[in-house]
């Protein structure tokens, strides 16, 4: 092993890491806020406005038929607009946010439906405000669906910040094409490998255990 190995692979997960924490925030964010939409504005909904929901669902569905590099491309003029800059992690923010959003937002409308309709319409019945059926049924009813949703969306946005690496976005991805493979550094390109695998396995671990906790105090108070 080379000694700068370690240095060089602190300095990428240190940057994956941060691209990963910030846009998964901002992802969630957008995504439940479009996820909601979805659910609240289609026909029969809590709020029903079957044409907005039609362009939100539209717009969606665009953004997730782009290719990751190519939305990239698109994005870079906004991402030097929002941060100065088109290289470096805070620039792949930007993209990895509105990348993984549409994406994210499909999962908790999907999340959000599977909550039993006697339910909502109890709510209902008892004068619940559409807000109110929103944060205090659905999305209590759905939170364990909810987190592992989200934990599926943090695994391909950490897998996006690989594709973004090629671009200047940095952390593993980018160390992997430039010093392990335009190198000639089978270390590198191995050990970035191993580690974005155990970060998945991290997240994913993580993710289903936030979920059975849930689960499992749900149960006791039931």
């Amino acid at each position: 092993m080379r000694s700068d190995l370690p240095d060089l692979l602190w300095e990428g997960l240190r940057e994956t890491l941060y691209m990963v924490f910030w846009s998964s925030l901002f992802a969630t964010a957008l995504g439940l806020l479009l996820g909601i939409v979805l659910v609240a504005a289609e026909k029969g909904g809590v709020l029903p406005a079957p044409l907005f929901h039609k362009i939100v669902g539209t717009a969606i569905n665009t953004v997730r038929s782009m290719p990751f590099i190519i939305l990239i491309i698109l994005l870079l003029p906004l991402s030097r607009l929002v941060v100065g800059t088109t290289l470096g992690p805070t620039a792949a923010i930007v993209w990895l946010s509105i990348g993984a959003a549409p994406f994210l937002a499909r999962i908790i409308e999907t999340s959000l439906k599977e909550v039993g309709a006697g339910k909502i319409e109890a709510a209902k019945s008892v004068g619940a405000s559409p807000a109110a059926i929103v944060f205090r049924v659905l999305i209590p009813e759905a939170l364990p669906a909810l987190v592992r949703g989200m934990t599926i969306a943090v695994i391909a946005i950490t897998e996006f910040t690989a594709v973004a690496g090629a671009i200047g976005a940095g952390g593993l991805g980018s160390l992997a094409i430039r010093f392990g493979y335009q190198r000639f550094r089978e270390d590198i390109l191995f050990a970035t490998v191993a580690l974005i695998v155990v970060l998945v396995q991290i997240i994913q671990w993580s993710g289903d255990f936030a979920a059975r906790s849930i689960e499992r105090r749900r149960f006791r108070q039931e």
